[in-house]
């Protein structure tokens, strides 16, 4: 069994993808449906999928338990309600009465994109991370190398709410720099109530140009602090497109954990997926 724990879909013409912008990111300004998605995953021997919110409104993880709800690979959503609303709480539940809510297992923000390092700290901020953990589900940490110190403190100041970092981290792969990031990363892989995806390297590597080499440093420091029993393989599809195919990514996270037993492998490409989403396939 084969999931991939991190993919995205959207359609312009329903709503606006904002972080979509400047000529960098211009072949993304298309719309990626669950059916293009489909056949390159199942050539990969893909069989299970998470899909994860891309904008700040609850609308996109209604139509996303929408997608699950309905045939296809969709096993669970990572979706978004606003954490500093008073009634965070009642929101959740009311995600979870739209069709396919049954489906939602985790909530994420883009905390890379907020202008505060420590965000993550804010009092309202934690109050919603609470009814995130009240509510069993995950909330998955989308955050870049200045912001992991804030990740720490707050994973290690609610040891009851389950936690997931997306894409370790975000590290500098293209300019080589490892510091702080590695610190940082084996501060937050120390506690427990955190996984980590092995997901989102290629685009931050060179798109033109990298290579697994380029990737490795990153990757087995990430499964040597976290261990393979606390990684995800993540596709980041359709943002890996930038810089490779779905099967170029798989084949690359393949390598990246060719060390690891049989066991380790299967876990990172599923079982740990299964786990930390509660998945029943």
């Amino acid at each position: 069994m084969t999931i991939d724990a991190h993919h995205h879909v959207w359609d312009l013409t329903v709503r606006d993808q904002p972080w979509i912008t400047g000529s960098a990111l211009a072949p993304l300004r298309r719309n990626f449906a669950l059916a293009e998605l489909v056949p390159q995953a199942a050539a990969q021997g893909v069989t299970a999928t998470v899909v994860v919110q891309t904008v700040s409104g609850e609308q996109e993880t209604v139509d996303l338990l929408a997608l699950a709800a309905g045939d296809g690979p969709v096993a669970a959503v990572v979706g978004w309600t606003d954490l500093t609303r008073p009634d965070v709480a009642d929101r959740l539940a009311a995600l979870r009465e739209m069709p396919g809510g049954q489906h939602l297992r985790g909530i994420r923000h883009q905390a890379q994109d907020e202008p505060d390092p420590r965000w993550l700290c804010r009092a309202d901020v934690r109050r919603g991370l609470r009814a995130v953990a009240e509510a069993g589900l995950v909330y998955e940490l989308l955050v870049t190398p200045t912001q992991l110190p804030a990740a720490v403190e707050t994973v290690e100041n609610l040891p009851g709410c389950r936690f997931v970092l997306d894409h370790l981290g975000k590290p500098a792969v293209a300019a080589g720099v490892r510091e702080p990031w590695a610190s940082d990363l084996a501060r937050l892989a120390a506690l427990p109530n955190v996984d980590c995806k092995l997901s989102g390297l290629v685009t931050e590597a060179d798109w033109a140009h990298w290579t697994v080499g380029d990737l490795r440093p990153y990757a087995e420091h990430a499964l040597e602090v976290f261990a393979p029993e606390r990684v995800l393989f993540g596709s980041d599809w359709p943002v890996c497109t930038l810089a490779a195919d779905y099967g170029q990514v798989v084949r690359a996270a393949d390598e990246l954990t060719g060390g690891l037993s049989a066991t380790e492998h299967a876990a990172v490409f599923g079982g740990n997926a299964g786990r930390v989403y509660s998945l029943t396939l």
